[in-house]
C-alpha cells in the first residue's frame, strides 16, 4: 500500500509541474489563477498522502492551512476582478 501511495504522490507532483507551465504561459489572469488553484489542491493531496505514508499527523494540519489560504487567494482574485469591472464602468452580461 505504501508503494501505491508513493506512486500516487509522484503522479500528482508530475501533474503539478504541468500546472506550473500553465501558470507561466497562461494567456489570461483567470487561467493562471485556475492553474494556481490546481497546484494548491494538488499540494493538499500530496501533503495528505505523505502524512498517511509517513505517519506524520502534522502534515494534515499543514494541508488544512493550505486549503484555507487557497480559499482566501480565490476571494482576493474575485474581489480584484470586481473592482476592475467597477472602475472600467463595464456592465456585466447578467444585468442586460
Amino acid at each position: 500500500m505504501t508503494e501505491f501511495l508513493t506512486a500516487a504522490v509522484g503522479l500528482i507532483l508530475a501533474l503539478l509541474a504541468l500546472g506550473l507551465v500553465s501558470i507561466l504561459r497562461g494567456p489570461t489572469d483567470a487561467e493562471r489563477m485556475m492553474a494556481a488553484q490546481l497546484i494548491g489542491t494538488g499540494g493538499i493531496a500530496v501533503l495528505l498522502l505523505l502524512g498517511t505514508v509517513t505517519g506524520v499527523p502534522a502534515s494534515v494540519d499543514v494541508a488544512l492551512i493550505l486549503a484555507l489560504l487557497a480559499t482566501f487567494a480565490s476571494i482576493a482574485f474575485v474581489k480584484k476582478g470586481l473592482s476592475r469591472l467597477n472602475s472600467d464602468g463595464a456592465v456585466s452580461t447578467e444585468d442586460k
